[in-house]
């Protein structure tokens, strides 16, 4: 049974907001109050969020699909719906999220450190919202935005100090349970590591934590054994590790090709160039093996690295190694820079930038792109005459329809609002200014007259007498 995963293709789906109400108060000698309904409520978000307990991506191997609640809608009474719930999901610290294509979406490191992967809905108005001096009793609400359905990819990589890289069965998960607490798993056949182990150490006042890379071959980089799967697990490390295995009973083998092998590997995986390097050479605790590494040793010191003769079954070595990778990580942990404060950069946008763009495209259809235009047309009920009066409005305010005719659009043109697998497409008619022609004074009912005050009543029907007096005084007979 698989019980670690690294890498999985996430599914996630946001809630969607609530739709406005449309509704208007009603009461004993009051039958026509008011508008009063109320904003649907927002749809809940996905968050990932990084969880010290937790340290495989084993949950959503099994159940890849999350959605988060949907905001309620709004009720009459000036009542607003429920906010949907987030969905919370916990990943390990290192969790790198990237899009479909592979490029990084958030790098999430440091316990707390969060992610909204897909954005809940905004709830729609209800018509109480929606009223003003012009349009005292609105006819119609705006529905709630759908949320956002994305598809995303986790990967792991290990927040490790210290990486222990090499052949299989070179003892680099002897040397990490010597070294930490950890208990890895430890056979004499190859590949008996199937999964990254981590153990913390601790030398003098320092205190790291060291993994090992299981499943390291010649070809690793391209896919061969277990490499390519855990390559990744390495570049967060300060220090790479060689243990090289000078015991080997392979003909074919010895310590210095072991480790051309694998920095050849290392080279074409990238990035790991300027990483520090230490060679153990392990097993001198066998005869041969003692040997062995007396031999290569002046060589391996000859290009530069620092070796270590250590065996992990008889504990030798182990004291001084576990303080020079200390010094080493001292060092990485010193020279990184410190943090700065959380800043806000502010951007603001261009005097001339309108928000939306007006493209014509081959086929002679005009589309509009935008935040504003899109979130408008999806929030609104095409069922509803007096709500596409409303997104006409809007639409000519914000420039829409004059930046139609500095495209060179006419009368009976098609026009699309969003993206070409989700738009809204219409005939454009020049004369629809406002949107006011079609649909007269919208949101006015002449029935609506309890909404004002009765002094006002008073001083509209004196207004009328007043202007009746005038014109009987003006009049002048034949």
């Amino acid at each position: 049974m698989t019980t670690f995963v690294d890498r999985v293709e996430l599914h996630v789906a946001a809630g969607s907001g609530g739709h406005g109400c449309a509704s208007v108060h009603r009461e004993k000698f009051k039958p026509l109050g008011g508008p009063d309904g109320g904003n649907g409520g927002r749809g809940g978000d996905v968050i990932l969020t990084v969880d010290q307990s937790i340290t495989t991506l084993l949950d959503y191997h099994h159940s890849p699909h999350r959605k988060a609640t949907n905001g309620k809608p709004g009720e009459g009474g000036n009542r607003f719906g429920k906010d949907g719930q987030d969905l919370v999901l916990p990943v390990p610290d290192g969790t790198v999220v990237l899009d479909k294509a592979g490029n990084v979406l958030a790098d999430l490191v440091g316990h707390g450190t969060s992610y909204v992967a897909a954005q809940g809905g905004r709830g729609g108005l209800g018509n109480a919202a929606l009223a003003s001096a012009r349009r005292k009793a609105p006819g119609f609400a705006l529905l709630g935005e759908p949320g956002d359905m994305r598809d995303v990819v986790l990967e792991l990589k290990t927040v490790a100090d210290v990486a222990l890289v090499g052949y299989p069965s070179a003892g680099k998960s002897s040397l990490i349970s010597v070294l930490s607490a950890a208990k890895p798993k430890i056979a004499d056949y190859p590949f008996t590591t199937l999964v990254p182990n981590l153990g913390v150490v601790t030398a003098g006042s320092t205190v790291y934590t060291i993994a090992d890379v299981p499943g390291l071959i010649p070809g690793a980089s391209q896919g061969k054994g277990l490499g390519l799967e855990f390559l990744r697990h390495v570049e967060r490390c300060s220090v790479l590790v060689h243990v090289l295995d000078t015991a080997t009973l392979e003909s074919d083998r010895d310590p210095v090709s072991d480790l051309d092998i694998i920095e050849e590997e290392l080279r074409q995986y990238g990035g790991l160039d300027k990483r520090p390097r230490i060679v153990v050479l392990n097993k001198i605790d066998v005869p041969d093996g003692k040997d062995l590494a007396e031999m290569v040793r002046p060589d391996l010191e000859a290009r530069g690295y620092r070796v270590f003769e250590v065996s992990a079954v008889a504990h030798m070595g182990l004291k001084e190694l576990s303080y020079a990778l200390a010094e080493f990580v001292a060092k990485a942990r010193a020279a990184k820079p410190k943090e700065e404060a959380t800043r806000i950069v502010i951007r603001p946008k261009a005097v001339d930038d309108t928000g939306f763009t007006v493209t014509r495209e081959a086929d002679g259809l005009f589309r509009v792109r935008g935040e504003k235009p899109e979130r408008w047309v999806r929030q609104t009920d095409f069922n509803n005459d007096e709500a596409v009066g409303y997104l006409a409005d809007r639409l000519n305010r914000l420039g829409v329809e004059e930046q139609l005719m500095k495209a060179g659009a006419r009368g009976g043109d098609g026009v699309a609002i969003g993206p070409e697998d989700n738009a809204v497409v219409f005939d454009w008619e020049p004369s629809m200014t406002a949107g006011a022609e079609m649909l007269g004074r919208r949101g006015e009912d002449h029935r609506f007259e309890g909404e004002r005050p009765a002094a006002q009543r008073r001083k509209d029907r004196q207004a009328e007498r007043d202007e009746a007096q005038q014109e009987f005084d003006d009049f002048e007979p034949f």
